[in-house]
């Protein structure tokens, strides 16, 4: 093996740069070259690769985005835009990639392994913190320190006008974020889609004669929740409790951006490392993850499909903290 790629795909997360950059200094470190494919799988069948050397990932590490830039890709769905993609990488005389990204950047190079037997190390790059095989993933961290600083802030409104105030947070179809959020924050409710008793308790919340005497309270919903997003749940509300002065924020992609907490830093940083270790040690097709703050090595299969689920315990803790 003398030559990697490395890509970013899907949604960007702060710290992909981070990680970018251990993945080419520790290829250097070992002997190896290192290209960059710009846009992910789209670059990858567009010819988009370029070299990469310590000068190339200098002052990025604190950095959010991804330098690289991510795409998706319709094209690389098809065997025609795949057979172009492994085209590409045959010139540039690529002998395995470092896959930067969610489930989907998981499956196209599961995929891309399968048809061309190019060997791949996917890491787990998402604000979402969903993927199965690690505790964390790269951006997460960030992700609900910005969701904070922004709950924090609408706090001070909320008290001032006495309303409730109904915050939106990202995470897909997963609660990670607003429960971490909604705990922190000091929220009266969370609504995620691992709770289907979530929406009881905020009425219960409301209709509770022997709640405290408070004139506000924040709500946090995580986006893929049953119930809907910020907004439904501002008519739903209002229609019911006409006398209580609702509103509702959606934080959106300012989650996505920001520069990169120290955490992330250097949970990227261990991860772009450990790629270049699994593929010199003849890994194929596996994830890299961190779970008890232990290296572990997923399978494509099982990373994809595996569920990642939120702490019972933590559902818990945000209704007993509620009251």
């Amino acid at each position: 093996m003398k030559r990697i790629g490395v890509y970013t795909s899907g949604g960007d997360a702060p710290g992909m740069n981070a990680c970018v950059r251990a993945v080419v200094r520790t290829g250097i470190y070992n002997g190896l070259e290192i290209k960059g494919i710009k846009r992910g799988y789209e670059g990858m069948i567009s010819n988009n690769i370029i070299d990469l050397d310590r000068q190339s990932v200098a002052n990025i590490i604190q950095r959010g985005g991804t330098f690289l830039k991510t795409a998706r890709s319709e094209a690389f769905m098809t065997k025609e835009g795949r057979a172009k993609a492994f085209e590409n990488i045959k010139n540039h005389e690529i002998d395995a990639l470092v896959c930067i990204g969610g489930n989907g950047s998981y499956t196209g190079a599961k995929i891309f392994y399968e048809e061309y037997g190019i060997p791949c190390v996917g890491l787990p790059g998402t604000i979402d913190n969903d993927l199965y095989g690690t505790d964390f993933t790269i951006g997460y961290d960030t992700a609900i320190n910005t969701a904070l600083d922004s709950i924090d802030k609408i706090r001070d409104t909320a008290h001032s006008h006495e309303r409730v105030f109904i915050v939106e947070v990202m995470g897909r179809n997963s609660g990670f974020i607003a429960l971490d959020v909604a705990i922190a924050g000091g929220a009266e409710g969370v609504l995620i889609p691992e709770d289907l008793g979530d929406w009881d308790k905020v009425l219960n919340h409301f209709n509770n004669p022997r709640k405290r005497k408070k004139s506000f309270s924040i709500i946090v919903v995580a986006e893929g929740d049953e119930q809907g997003g910020a907004l439904i749940l501002e008519k739903k509300l209002t229609a019911m409790y006409p006398d209580l002065k609702i509103r509702s924020t959606i934080l959106g992609h300012v989650q996505r951006g920001g520069s990169p907490s120290a955490r992330d830093r250097i949970l990227a940083s261990r991860l772009g490392s450990e790629a270049i270790h699994a593929l010199l040690q003849g890994e194929q097709a596996v994830t890299v993850g961190i779970v008890s703050d232990k290296v572990v090595y997923t399978p494509f299969n099982q990373a994809i499909e595996g569920k990642k689920s939120v702490s019972e315990n933590l559902i818990k803790l945000a209704e007993i903290l509620a009251i």
